[in-house]
């Protein structure tokens, strides 16, 4: 069982925390990583992209002209590809990029990121997360005081909408609820910094 300082918002240590082996301890698998963040971002995917072939574009049904003795190219229609307001050739159609993933790789995945974080030494912990009205300065000191100047997630153990209000235009910092925790938004960011309460709630949730 790992034991990590715990930090107030203005930088000081105010005690430790014991973080569970089975959620910050697990081995390091680089494959299941890579396959959640991979489902996850295809997920995000809308596919609702969508062009004209030759055969859905409007008009085109005469031959432009006739198919000798012109001297010019044989052409059987003004809707063909090579002319301009023509359908697209191998047009792109909507479709799903749902990829699925289940639930005990999901959870292994989640699992070895945050213990790669912990073990690299990029993961911090925090008493509590709350700001006396949603204004950027009070963020932006506790960025300041934790020396948050890599692209940083706190993650919250409730969805405090002052907080979230006060981190939005801090840039490289971004902020999600415990709920909202996946393994993209801990590979993605440098650092990972959770209140006690989020830890809490991660070791009820996978342990």
């Amino acid at each position: 069982m790992a034991n990590v300082k715990v930090y107030n918002m203005k930088g000081e240590e105010v005690g430790s925390c014991d973080l569970s082996d089975k959620v910050f301890g697990a081995d390091y698998n680089e494959a299941l990583i890579h396959q959640a963040v991979v489902t996850y971002l295809s997920n995000q995917r809308q596919g609702t992209k969508s062009t004209l072939t030759r055969t859905e574009v409007r008009g085109g049904g005469a031959k432009p002209w006739r198919q000798k003795g012109t001297g010019r190219a044989r052409q059987g229609s003004i809707r063909a590809p090579q002319w301009t307001k023509g359908g697209v050739v191998f047009a792109p159609k909507s479709r799903d990029f749902t990829k699925k993933m289940n639930v005990t790789a999901k959870r292994g995945a989640l699992v070895s990121a945050l213990s790669k974080k912990l073990a690299d030494g990029e993961l911090i912990v925090v008493d509590e997360l709350k700001v006396s009205a949603p204004k950027t300065k009070e963020m932006e000191a506790f960025r300041k005081a934790l020396k948050l100047d890599k692209r940083t997630v706190v993650v919250m153990d409730d969805n405090n909408p002052d907080v979230i209000l006060a981190s939005r235009n801090i840039e490289k910092f971004s902020t999600i609820s415990v709920g909202e925790i996946n393994t993209y938004e801990i590979v993605a960011n440098a650092v990972v910094v959770l209140t006690k309460g989020s830890v809490k709630k991660l070791e009820e949730a996978y342990c």
